[in-house]
């Protein structure tokens, strides 16, 4: 019995190799990967004010235009895939204006000289496509400067400064983008 029990398991593994009976179907790594940005930054800190999820699309010898829609003045999902998500774990203001703590698709309208963000009420959306101005929770200009270097991937950062404000990075190709965040102290 033991024999037979031993010359059946042998066979089927030889018909069906292990890797093809345990394996998952993975799929294939994103070519615009989803990162996420926080602050604080530190990982160990849990009490965080703000974190982004986004898909960072690379320029791969395309202009920022073609894929931003600068050109167009149109809104764009800020990132690739699904839209861009940002969560505030705190009241804040976002550019000078008050948002509650929550989570919001984050749009932004990318043109030459400012660029307008746009947090919606919708959620879990893909790119822009289902994007209607009638859930605009807010809409605030942001500033705009050259970088010095190519940024080939879209990346996105906080960082401190000396108003004890938190100020948001957008950057990619050759534009920096930066929007003031700021927690809302209640007295």
């Amino acid at each position: 019995m033991k024999n037979l029990l031993l010359i059946t398991s042998l066979f089927i593994f030889l018909i069906f190799p292990s890797t093809d009976i345990l394996a998952q179907k993975f799929p294939r790594l994103d070519i615009s990967p989803m990162d996420a940005a926080t602050y604080p930054i530190d990982w160990k800190n849990s009490d965080k004010l703000v974190k982004i999820i986004y898909g960072r699309p690379q320029l791969k010898g395309r202009s920022l235009s073609d894929l931003a829609s600068v050109s167009k003045k149109g809104v764009w999902r800020t990132g690739a895939n699904e839209a861009t998500e940002i969560t505030f774990f705190k009241n804040v203001l976002f550019g000078g204006i008050e948002v509650k703590a929550g989570t919001y698709t984050l749009f932004t309208i990318p043109t030459e000289n400012e660029w307008t963000f746009i947090l919606s009420s919708v959620r879990n959306v893909w790119g822009h496509y289902t994007y209607d101005q009638k859930n605009d929770v807010l809409r605030v200009a942001a500033k705009v400067s050259e970088s010095k270097k190519i940024i080939e991937a879209l990346s996105i950062a906080f960082e401190e400064n000396n108003d004890n404000k938190v100020t948001m990075f957008l950057g990619w190709a050759n534009v920096i983008v930066s929007l003031d965040i700021e927690e809302i102290i209640e007295k």
